[in-house]
C-alpha cells in the first residue's frame, strides 16, 4: 500500500490551512531518547501507569485504540476491554451504555497522553494516521517534545507524542520552557518511509507518559495534586499548570479552559474513571499515603496501593509497582 503523504494531506486531517493552524488548535492542549528501553518520564519516582474510562460504545471505542493507536486488546469482555502493549496494561474501557457523554465544561479528562518511546516511532505512527485518513485536532512542537493530538469516537481526548533529549528542555528557577510552535512535519517525516506505512502495532516501550486533566480551580486543584499528591510544579500560563515528577516536564496537566468553576462529576456519565501513578519505591507510597491522610485527603486501601479523590471526583490510585 502506498499513500501521498504531503504536509497538505495532513493539514486536511487536522481541519487546518496552515502549520499555524494547527498550532494553534494544539495551543491549548499542552502548554528522544534513542533506542526502546524505559523514557524518561518512566524512570523518574513516580509516574503514569494506567487509565481507566468509562465508555458507551465499547466495541467501537476499543476497536478505535486498536486500529488507530495501535494498541493490543489483552482482554476483552461485553462489559469491559483491557488494552496496552508488551503484557502491559495502559487502558482500560469500561462499558456504561446508558451512560450520557460527559461535556467538555465538566471537571475530567483534557487528554490521555501516549508517549513514543523515539521520535522515528512518532514518524511512523503519524504515517500510519494519515493512511488510515484519522481525524486530527492539531500538532505543535511544545520545544520539549513534539505532539499530535486527536480525540476517540466519545470526545476523549488523545495525544500521542514523543520528548526531546531531556538535555535540551530548558529550565529556569524551576520552570521549564514550552510552548506550541509549529510542528516541523517533514522534518519528522524524514524519520521514516512515507509510501509504505509499517507501524502495525504500538511499540513495547510505549507508555503514557502524562495525563492533562480539566479541572473547576487551579489553585485548589494544586492543593490536592501538589500538596497532597506530592507532583511538583514544572510550569504554569494562563489557565493552565503542569506537575512532574523527578524533573520531568510534566506527568500531569490541569486546565480551566473550558471548566472554570465546575462543581463535581457525575460517576454516571462517560468519561475518566480513574487513572494511576505508580511509585518506584515502597517507601515512596507509604509517604505519599500519610500525606494524603494528613492533608484530609479521602483515602481507600487498595490491595497494592490507595485511592484517593480529586475535588472534582476524579479518582487517583497510587500504586506500587
Amino acid at each position: 500500500m502506498t499513500i501521498d503523504l504531503t504536509r497538505r494531506t495532513l493539514l486536511q486531517l487536522a481541519g487546518a490551512t496552515s502549520l499555524a493552524m494547527a498550532a494553534a488548535a494544539a495551543a491549548r492542549a499542552e502548554g528522544t531518547p534513542q533506542g526502546g528501553g524505559p523514557t524518561y518520564a518512566s524512570r523518574t519516582p513516580m509516574r503514569v501507569g494506567m487509565v481507566t474510562l468509562r465508555v458507551k460504545n465499547l466495541d467501537k471505542v476499543a476497536d478505535y485504540y486498536r486500529d488507530v493507536i495501535g494498541l493490543t486488546v489483552m482482554e476483552r469482555s461485553a462489559t469491559a476491554a483491557k488494552l496496552g502493549t508488551a503484557g502491559v496494561t495502559l487502558l482500560v474501557l469500561e462499558a456504561r451504555p446508558d451512560a450520557e457523554i460527559e461535556p467538555r465544561n465538566a471537571a475530567g479528562l483534557y487528554h490521555t497522553a501516549f508517549l513514543m518511546p523515539t521520535r522515528k516511532d512518532l514518524a511512523r505512527w503519524l504515517v500510519h494516521a494519515a493512511s488510515h485518513r484519522v481525524k486530527l485536532s492539531g500538532f505543535a512542537d511544545h520545544l520539549v517534545s513534539e505532539s499530535v493530538y486527536l480525540d476517540d469516537p466519545e470526545g476523549n481526548g488523545i495525544e500521542v507524542y514523543a520528548d526531546r533529549d531531556p538535555s535540551q528542555w530548558q529550565w529556569s528557577e524551576g520552570s521549564v520552557k514550552m510552548a506550541s510552535d509549529e510542528l516541523n512535519i517533514p522534518d519528522l517525516l524524514s524519520l521514516t518511509n512515507t509510501r509504505v506505512p509499517d507501524y502495525a502495532r504500538a511499540p513495547d516501550g510505549m507508555r503514557i507518559g502524562h495525563m492533562h486533566l480539566r479541572v473547576g480551580d487551579l489553585a485548589q486543584a494544586g492543593g490536592f495534586y501538589h500538596g497532597a499528591i506530592g507532583l511538583d510544579p514544572t510550569r504554569s500560563r494562563n489557565g493552565a499548570a503542569f506537575l512532574s515528577s523527578g524533573r520531568y516536564h510534566h506527568h500531569l496537566g490541569m486546565n480551566v479552559w473550558q471548566s472554570q468553576g465546575a462543581g463535581q462529576r457525575d460517576d454516571q456519565m462517560t468519561g475518566l474513571a480513574w487513572f494511576s501513578l505508580v511509585m518506584a519505591k515502597p517507601e515512596l507510597l507509604a509517604a505519599q499515603e500519610e500525606r494524603l491522610r494528613k492533608g484530609g485527603a479521602k483515602v481507600t486501601a487498595l490491595a497494592d496501593g490507595v485511592e484517593a479523590i480529586d475535588p472534582w471526583g476524579t479518582r487517583v490510585r497510587l500504586l506500587k509497582v
